[in-house]
């Protein structure tokens, strides 16, 4: 690594060395070669392209998916002394002017424009007089999976960004994600023309995150609420299947004293941006959200994300839980779901407008996260095999590595359960079941005549909580599937024969009994791992600084996060520095910062003393 990439990481950014392969992407894009570069949430991907640009004569030239990311990074870079701007919707046409003409006078370093504008005729036409002139740096494209159309964030406008390479081919592209599995990476190579590109893949391991995943009870509110009392005052995502859902829950945690704020597109623009702008500036700030609530969520210390409900893929899954823990601090990814939610995203996949073979292929991502939840072992270890990295489990940081789940004989119980399936017809959902093979004298049971068949009541050794689970179960292992097309009702699949005729055995994970009601406590991974444990002196410093940054976030009307990162304020808090000098050997305080908010960090540490 050259010593003036290094003297830049430290000057601007703060930080003493690179991480990863960070140092071998910046040198490959100086010195104009291609890449692709996939690194998990959090591991520090713009620096990978903010450093080239930096380094190379010109303007960089970003294309960011979303508002929201675009405007948040060039604060954050403005804060560190970087000339950055933006081109987006927001500005009026005289900022714009004002933009276009610091681009064409050579007085940015980095500008990031979404697709949809970077590929008008106006724009190609700036930045041809651009590359003329002052030069372009780079072309950097953010969010890259966003070229596949098996994704699921597809944007069509990624697949027309290949202009960037046949116009300009002189000038050298990387393209970035977190979210790859290899069909994926193999179609962003062909879509954008980086075959020849060199390729970085980074673990997509995030050890600071904790995973846990439950079976739902009811609707899963008082397990939800049970979950956030171990996160008191710390922000986090929770995400619901619908908007309808998002308000109930929202509504239900408001009730509950969460700070809790709805997110969803069918809300009123400004209301929704307002409570996007509250959670990025707020601490302590809950955001309940439908999965619009995506890309551009660049906030460092969000401390859980909670679903309620399943998601559609082990890819969203993983997308959306990396949102959490961003500055690696420990973070928490819980997850509650149950049949009905497996019912409720069938039907929406088979009635959906995609083409057979889409809805194929999400109706298999959709089983292979139901295996995810149902799996017994190392939560890590399953996940990151979906992505086809090894890892050798045991990861002591999921559910069931802290607490294996126990399994038992469940070939008995399945056979009773496929055979009742079958003699009420395949054409009623789990509950009904249930009820016959307990032998509950239901209005139901007895308007179908399901009292007089051979499977009434032989279920009676289980009880309604443990049958839901052998049922879950063998939808998980693909003995059984909902028709959606029947209110959800169960069906035998080809592969129940062999169960039924007594040729495979069958074990189930053991269900664990609910915790009692009312219990609280901390159960959050920072408190686990002990992370946050300040000294009372260092603990006061600590939030003297937090409320000096959220005013000073007030005032300039940006994220608490652009000012300094929680991680920044803990170590300032615990080395209390004396001057100038012993403050700028914080990691993440560089020149720019230094200067701009030095003396007021001294004069507020003074003050806590």
């Amino acid at each position: 690594m050259s010593d003036s990439a290094l003297d830049l990481l430290r000057r601007i950014f703060g930080h003493t060395g690179f991480r990863g392969e960070q140092a071998q992407i910046v040198e490959h894009v100086r010195a104009g070669g291609d890449a692709l570069v996939l690194m998990p949430t959090g591991g520090g991907k713009s620096l990978c392209y903010q450093l080239p640009a930096l380094l190379r004569a010109g303007c960089g030239i970003v294309v960011s998916p979303l508002i929201a990311l675009m405007q948040d990074q060039v604060e954050g870079l403005r804060q560190l002394g970087v000339r950055a701007a933006f081109l987006n919707s927001t500005l009026d046409a005289a900022d714009a002017a004002e933009v276009e003409r610091q681009l064409l006078a050579g007085e940015l370093d980095l500008l990031y424009v979404a697709p949809e504008r970077l590929l008008t005729g106006r724009f190609l036409s700036l930045l041809e007089r651009a590359h003329a002139g002052a030069g372009i740096a780079l072309f950097a494209i953010d969010e890259a999976h966003c070229v596949s159309q098996w994704g699921h964030d597809f944007r069509p406008e990624y697949r027309q960004l290949t202009v960037l390479h046949e116009r300009w081919p002189d000038v050298p592209r990387i393209a970035l994600t977190a979210t790859a599995d290899a069909p994926t990476r193999r179609e962003i190579v062909e879509r954008l023309a980086l075959e020849d590109a060199r390729q970085f893949v980074s673990s997509f391991d995030r050890p600071n995150l904790r995973y846990r995943i439950m079976h739902k009870d009811g609707g899963g509110l008082r397990q939800l609420l049970d979950f956030l009392a171990g996160h008191r005052g710390e922000s986090g995502i929770v995400y619901a299947f619908s908007r309808k859902r998002v308000e109930a829950v929202a509504e239900q945690l408001q009730a509950a004293g969460v700070r809790a704020l709805p997110y969803h597109a069918g809300m009123d623009a400004a209301a929704r941006a307002g409570n996007q702008r509250r959670f990025l500036q707020e601490d302590g700030v809950v955001m309940v959200a439908t999965i619009a609530f995506g890309m551009g969520i660049d906030k460092p210390d969000v401390r859980f994300v909670a679903h309620v409900d399943l998601p559609k893929s082990i890819e969203g899954y993983y997308q959306e839980t990396g949102r959490a823990g961003r500055d690696g601090e420990p973070a928490e990814a819980w997850l509650s779901y149950g049949l009905g939610d497996v019912v409720n995203l069938r039907q929406l996949i088979q009635q959906g407008e995609a083409g057979e073979e889409r809805k194929r292929l999400e109706l298999r991502k959709l089983d292979a996260l139901l295996g995810y939840c149902e799996t017994t072992q190392c939560r890590r270890q399953a996940l990151l095999g979906w992505f086809g990295e090894t890892h050798p489990g045991a990861c002591g940081n999921c559910d069931n590595c802290l607490d294996p789940p126990r399994s038992w004989d469940g070939t008995e119980a399945a056979r009773k359960a496929l055979s009742c399936v079958y003699r009420t017809g395949q054409r009623f959902g789990a509950g009904h079941v249930i009820d016959v093979l307990r032998g509950v004298d239901s209005d139901k049971v007895r308007q179908w005549g399901h009292e007089r068949l051979s499977t009434w009541g032989i279920g009676r050794d289980l009880d309604e909580r443990q049958w839901r689970s052998v049922f879950r179960q063998l939808v998980a292992a693909g003995l059984l599937e909902a028709d959606v097309e029947h209110h959800g009702a169960l069906r035998l699949t080809a592969s129940s024969g062999p169960v039924l005729r007594g040729e495979r055995t069958l074990r189930f994970r053991s269900e664990p009994a609910p915790p009692p009601r009312g219990r609280k406590g901390r159960t959050g991974a920072g408190a686990a791992a002990g992370a946050f444990e300040l000294s009372p002196e260092a603990r006061i410093r600590f939030d003297a600084l937090r409320e000096w940054r959220a005013a000073t976030a007030r005032e300039q009307n940006v994220p608490a996060y652009v000012i300094f990162h929680d991680s920044t304020l803990r170590a300032i808090a615990e080395h209390a520095p004396d001057d100038l000098d012993e403050l700028a050997r914080i990691p993440g305080i560089g020149a720019g910062k230094l200067d701009r908010y030095g003396e007021a960090v001294l004069q507020r540490l003074f003050d806590a003393a």
